[in-house]
C-alpha cells in the first residue's frame, strides 16, 4: 500500500507549491477533464464511456432514461406495441440537426440501417439482430418489425445506446459528427481535446453552459492540480479516493456524491492455457480481499458487487456463489488443479493490463501482492487506453481490468458481454466465453415478454457466471463529482454520465 500513500503525499506537495501560474478558463468556456479520449464520437460505432456520455450530449435517442432507469419519451413523443414482433414511434416534428435540417422518420430508418446493414462497422448492430425491417409510413412515424421477440429493443433505441444521425452519414461521420442533441461539435484533437458549444436551436431546454472544453488528462494527479489551479472546472469519477478527500477541503471547491451504478471488474482470457482452469479463476476470487481494497482504495466509497446488475434492478439477485477473502481455499483449489509451487514459491505467471487509469494501476498492484500469498505472479502492463483497447477486443491478453460505465442497468448486459455469439467486433464477450447453456437462457429472458420469466432465466445466468468467473465484479462506485464554485446547479445521475452538464449553470 506504500505506493498509494506516496500519491497522496506527491499530490499534497504539488498542491502546495502551485499557485498564481495557473491559467484561468473563460467565463463562457467550461473546462471539463476526462481520463481518455472518445473512442468515436459515432454513437452508432463508440461503446466506451467518454464516446457514449459526449455523444449523449450530441445526440438524441428515441427514448430516454429517468433517474431510476425507466424509459420515458424522447425524440418519440410515444410509441406502441400492437402485436409482440411490432413498435410503433411517434416522432417530434419540432426537432432539426445542427446543419438546420429536420430530423425525421428517414433518418431514424438510416441510422438503424447503417448499423445492421455494415455501412458502419459496429458492435451495436449486434443489438438490432432480430430486426426484420423498418417502415416510415410517414416523416412523423417509424416502425420497426422484428424477427422475433426483443425486450431489449427499447433500451438499445435509448441514451448512451444509440444517437439519430442524419441520412447519408458515413464512416468518416466520427470526425465531424452532427446531430440533434443540446450541444454542437466544435473540433477534436485525439489524446488532447473535444470542444463542444451550445445548440441554441435544440427543442430541449437551452443549457446554461456555452462552451464545454474536454480536456484528456490521463494522470490522476495532474487532473487533481488542473481543479486545484481553476484551471479546470470538474471532473466525475476521474479521481482517487484520496485526491478527492484532499480536494474536499478547499474553499473554492465542492464534492458532490451519490450512489452509483458504475462497476469495477476483472475479466479473463477463457481461452488462454492457464485461465482456461475455472479452478484458477475461482482461486483468484478467493486471494482477493475486496473489502480491505475498498476501504483502503477507495475510501470506503464503493459497494461489493456480486453481479453485473446494481442491486436495485429488478432482475439482479444475491442468490448466487460468493467469494469472501479465503487464502487457504484459493490454495486449495490451485493444489486441486495441479498448479504445483515450484522452489520458489511460485505456481505461474500472469500478466493484467491496464489503462494508465491511476485507480486501475493501483488495484493491479494490490493484486499483485495479494496473488502472490498464493503463488500467483502477475506482471502488470499499463498502455494508453486506445492501445489498451484495442488489445482487449484483439483478446491479446490473460486478464484485464475496466468498468461498465451504465451498460450493466439493463439485463441485455449478459447478451453482450458473455454470450458465445458476441465476440469483438460484434460484441463485449473479451475473454472468449463460451456456454451453450447460458446462451440458451440469456436467448429466452430476452425474447419473453413476461418480467417474472426473464427475472427467473436472468437470475440463472447471474448464478452459472457466478460459478463458471469469466469476470469477477469487484465493486459499485459511487458517483463522485469534484468542481468549482463557478458551476452551479449540480444534479449527477447514478450512472455518472455527464448529463449534469445540460443543466449545469456558470457564475458570471
Amino acid at each position: 500500500m506504500s505506493d498509494r500513500f506516496r500519491l497522496l503525499l506527491a499530490l499534497c506537495i504539488m498542491l502546495a507549491i502551485t499557485g498564481c501560474a495557473s491559467s484561468r478558463p473563460s467565463p463562457q468556456t467550461v473546462t471539463m477533464v476526462i481520463e481518455s479520449s472518445p473512442n468515436s464520437l459515432d454513437l452508432r460505432i463508440g461503446v466506451d464511456g467518454q464516446s457514449e456520455h459526449i455523444g449523449s450530449l450530441i445526440f438524441d435517442s428515441l427514448v430516454h432514461k429517468d433517474a431510476h432507469f425507466n424509459l420515458e419519451p424522447w425524440l418519440a413523443t410515444s410509441w406502441e406495441t400492437p402485436d409482440p414482433l411490432t413498435y410503433r414511434f411517434h416522432l417530434r416534428n419540432d426537432v432539426h440537426f445542427h446543419n438546420g435540417q429536420p430530423l425525421t422518420s428517414a433518418d431514424v430508418k438510416y441510422t438503424l440501417d447503417s448499423m445492421r446493414n455494415g455501412t458502419v462497422i459496429t458492435a451495436k448492430a449486434a443489438a438490432f439482430a432480430h430486426v426484420d425491417r423498418i417502415e416510415t409510413p410517414d416523416a412523423a412515424t417509424v416502425v420497426i418489425r422484428l424477427k422475433q421477440p426483443d425486450a431489449a429493443l427499447l433500451w438499445n433505441l435509448s441514451d448512451g445506446a444509440i444517437g439519430i444521425v442524419p441520412v447519408g452519414s458515413g464512416r468518416d461521420f466520427a470526425f465531424h459528427p452532427i446531430g440533434s442533441g443540446p450541444f454542437k461539435f466544435v473540433s477534436q484533437l485525439q489524446d488532447e481535446y473535444v470542444i463542444l458549444e451550445r445548440n441554441d436551436n435544440s427543442w430541449q431546454p437551452r443549457p446554461g453552459i456555452a462552451r464545454i472544453r474536454f480536456a484528456v488528462v490521463p494522470d490522476a494527479i495532474t487532473r487533481a492540480l488542473e481543479l486545484e489551479k481553476g484551471s479546470a472546472d470538474v471532473c466525475i469519477n476521474c479521481l482517487t479516493a484520496d485526491m478527492v478527500y484532499a480536494l474536499a477541503k478547499r474553499p473554492d471547491l465542492e464534492v458532490v456524491d451519490a450512489p452509483g451504478t458504475n462497476l469495477n471488474y476483472i475479466s479473463f482470457n477463457a481461452q488462454d492455457s492457464v485461465l482456461r482452469d475455472v479452478r484458477v479463476r475461482q482461486a483468484i476470487a478467493y486471494a482477493m480481499n475486496r473489502p480491505l481494497i475498498i476501504h483502503s482504495l477507495w475510501r470506503d466509497r464503493a459497494q461489493l458487487a456480486e453481479s453485473l446488475l446494481p442491486p436495485e434492478h429488478w432482475a439482479w439477485t444475491g442468490d448466487v456463489q460468493k467469494y469472501p477473502y479465503d487464502p487457504a481455499k484459493a490454495n486449495a483449489l490451485l493444489d486441486a488443479g495441479g498448479w504445483k509451487r515450484a522452489g520458489d514459491g511460485i505456481r505461474f505467471h500472469l500478466t493484467m493490463k491496464t489503462s494508465t487509469d491511476e485507480t486501475s494501476r493501483l488495484l493491479a498492484m494490490i493484486l499483485q501482492q495479494q496473488l502472490r500469498d498464493v503463488g500467483i505472479a502477475l506482471e502488470v502492463r499499463s498502455f494508453e487506453f486506445a492501445t489498451f483497447y484495442s488489445d482487449i477486443s484483439k483478446g491479446a491478453f490473460q486478464m484485464y481490468t475496466l468498468r461498465w460505465l451504465g451498460g450493466n442497468e439493463d439485463p441485455d448486459i449478459f447478451r453482450y458481454a458473455y454470450d458465445s455469439h458476441m465476440f469483438p467486433p460484434h460484441g463485449a464477450n473479451r475473454g472468449r466465453y463460451s456456454n451453450p447453456t447460458l446462451d440458451a437462457l440469456i436467448l429466452e429472458g430476452g425474447m419473453s415478454g413476461d418480467q417474472a420469466q426473464r427475472r427467473a432465466d436472468y437470475v440463472k445466468v447471474q448464478q452459472i457466471l457466478a460459478a463458471d468467473l469469466p469476470s469477477i465484479n469487484l465493486w459499485y462506485l459511487d458517483a463522485v463529482l469534484v468542481h468549482t464554485r463557478r458551476l452551479g446547479n449540480i444534479k449527477i445521475s447514478n450512472s455518472g454520465n455527464f448529463d449534469f452538464l445540460r443543466t449545469a449553470t456558470v457564475a458570471p
